[in-house]
């Protein structure tokens, strides 16, 4: 569901916007929102609610672990994007789930007439990292339908 005002979006984003997510702002286009949900260090997994302004998205990235590891996005509120690397987009709705194996090259985020929220879970694994890539092409995104 296309979510355009703020205050409507924010009725139906039941974990929170958050704060703005300037520590990785470099890999955005757009603004983007974070609300941890764990504490990191102090619980097994990371999870977080990302929120992503209309046209926010994120640069592409892989999840790297030598073993397990991983993303899985629980798609939340809002409308939004998903691309794997060689695969066409996919549409995200509220109660889409998306398992990203570590080692995927991919990027998500806001679709361009939408706030998007989803609950991102670190999977755990050996020897996580997370490499950032570059952004998704501005004249890809403007033809995504």
């Amino acid at each position: 569901m296309n979510i355009i005002n703020i205050d409507e979006f924010n009725k139906e984003n039941v974990f929170g916007k958050g704060i703005e997510n300037t520590g990785y702002s470099e890999y955005f286009t757009g603004d983007s929102f974070l609300n941890l949900l764990t504490e990191p260090g102090e619980d097994p997994m990371l999870i977080m609610n990302v929120t992503f302004e209309p046209g926010c998205r994120n640069n592409w990235h892989i999840h790297h672990a030598k073993k397990d590891g991983g993303q899985i996005l629980l798609c939340t509120a809002g409308s939004g994007w998903y691309q794997e690397e060689g695969k066409a987009a996919v549409s995200l709705n509220p109660g889409d789930v998306i398992k990203i194996p570590a080692g995927v090259k991919h990027w998500h985020g806001a679709k361009a007439d939408s706030w998007f929220s989803h609950i991102a879970v670190e999977v755990p694994g050996e020897d996580c990292s997370n490499e950032w890539g570059e952004p998704a092409i501005d004249e890809d995104y403007r033809k995504l339908k």
